[in-house]
């Protein structure tokens, strides 16, 4: 969130248009029935939100939900991530983008170290949390330099290094073709340095082990677009449903839910919802065509 954009007064949402732990678990309780498997706790920064906790529990006892995870700014991990593994998380995903404290802030526009995020790991590590997805977004002339160093760092079996092309996710970043690191580009920098063994791909990911007995990944979400496999929704925390990450409007669940719907009339709008989705912007952005509004990734997270 950007501070020139999202500075000292700027009207956030009144808690009143913010869904409750109740409600959010119990959309994600519909979605489960509806045959979700997966289930993502972004933000924002989620461990902003007090006492996550405890949504945590009422999530991870949900009959036929497979994962649940989180990703997180690993901020607030040092005095959280105890409590979140003991309310039942079992994965997570801390987004890091370099190493060197300068570059740590020129990318992320942030007022705390980076040797705060590497604490916070540390301490996810001591509670139990094993093997911690890292996500580094690449950017061209920022932290680019830092690929190898990040590979070095968390090579180890504790990790699955993740790397990510940059993308213009919402519409603050500033974001230019020119600035983005090809997936191809950091395979190819990453196997002068370190052996690859190619693996079974991921849902979005190209997937390789190192010699360390980790592994490392790309996301090629700019350069190879895969719109047409993407099986993700997004429910902010206001309530609305987004079935792109680069969508521009959500579809309001909070208001039939509030108004009284049943859990059967809350699958019929969200199923009617899911069977037109038509989106496809990195493929119309990959042909140079795409022009749209954007929701921010503060409203919709990874």
């Amino acid at each position: 969130m950007p501070k020139e954009v999202f500075g000292r007064g700027y009207d956030f949402l009144p808690k009143s248009e913010v869904l409750s732990f109740e409600e959010l678990a119990r959309l994600a309780r519909v979605f489960v029935a509806l045959g979700v498997e997966k289930i993502r706790l972004t933000g924002g920064e989620p461990l902003l939100r007090r006492h996550l906790d405890r949504l945590v529990a009422q999530l991870a006892g949900l009959d036929g939900l497979r994962d649940l995870t989180l990703t997180t700014n690993g901020s607030r991990l040092v005095e959280q991530a105890a409590a979140l593994h003991a309310a039942g998380l079992r994965r997570l995903t801390v987004s890091l983008d370099a190493l060197d404290d300068t570059t740590f802030r020129a990318m992320n526009d942030v007022d705390f170290p980076v040797q705060r995020v590497l604490r916070g790991i540390d301490a996810a590590l001591a509670a139990g949390f094993a093997p911690i997805k890292i996500n580094m977004v690449v950017r061209r002339g920022v932290n680019d330099h830092e690929i190898e160093a990040m590979a070095e760092r968390f090579s180890g079996r504790e990790f699955v290094l993740r790397f990510i092309e940059y993308m213009d996710v919402g519409n603050s970043n500033g974001w230019r073709l020119d600035d983005v690191v090809p997936a191809a580009e950091i395979i190819a920098r990453l196997g002068d340095t370190m052996p690859l063994v190619p693996q079974y791909p991921g849902e979005v990911a190209r997937r390789f082990r190192v010699e360390a007995g980790g592994e490392v990944g790309v996301i090629s979400s700019v350069t190879e677009p895969f719109c047409g496999d993407c099986t993700r929704a997004r429910l902010s925390a206001d309530g609305h449903l987004y079935l792109c990450l680069f969508a521009g409007h959500g579809h309001d669940l909070r208001t039939p839910l509030r108004a009284g719907a049943s859990d059967q009339e809350l699958a019929g709008i969200i199923r009617a919802t899911w069977r037109v989705r038509a989106d496809r912007y990195s493929e119309i952005r990959a042909a140079g065509s795409a022009r749209q509004p954007k929701a921010e990734m503060s409203l919709l997270g990874g």
